[in-house]
């Protein structure tokens, strides 16, 4: 299942400049999400990292992965019309630069969902290299 921004906003509550995912391009509500995010020159924290040598954050890059994950859970009836929220990050580790002009690719597999609890294992790619991985868990609430 692939969903456009206005579909995903429908999920998720984020928007400009918070939202950091374009577009869903794989979707099994519960159990996975695939997610694109475009990253460009114009996005307003590039004005001050780094002038000169544009690097996305990598606080950004877990940001999107978790969105991603969100739309997984937030996508099943359960779930419809909550928030999900941080509840941990693990075994973060960078890879390699992001910079505008990447198309950054974001896979979410949740691992475990226990009431509103879970946990899911993310990867963000910049072609077929990996730029970041973790660990997350989510809380859902209201």
């Amino acid at each position: 299942m692939e969903l456009d921004v206005t579909e995903i906003q429908k999920i998720i509550p984020h928007r400009y400049p918070m939202l950091l995912i374009d577009k869903v391009t794989d979707l099994e509500p519960g159990h996975k999400a695939v997610a694109i995010h475009n990253v460009t020159a114009h996005e307003e924290i590039f004005n001050g990292h780094f002038p000169g040598n544009p690097v996305m954050p990598g606080v950004l890059i877990v940001e999107a992965l978790a969105q991603t994950g969100a739309v997984a859970l937030l996508s099943m009836p359960d779930f419809k019309g909550k928030t999900a929220y941080f509840g941990g990050i693990k075994k973060a580790r960078f890879h390699q630069m992001v910079r505008p002009s990447d198309s950054l690719r974001l896979e979410v597999e949740l691992t475990k969902l226990r009431e509103h609890i879970g946990s899911g294992k993310g990867i963000a790619y910049v072609g077929d290299q990996k730029a970041c991985t973790a660990e997350l868990t989510f809380m859902i609430g209201e």
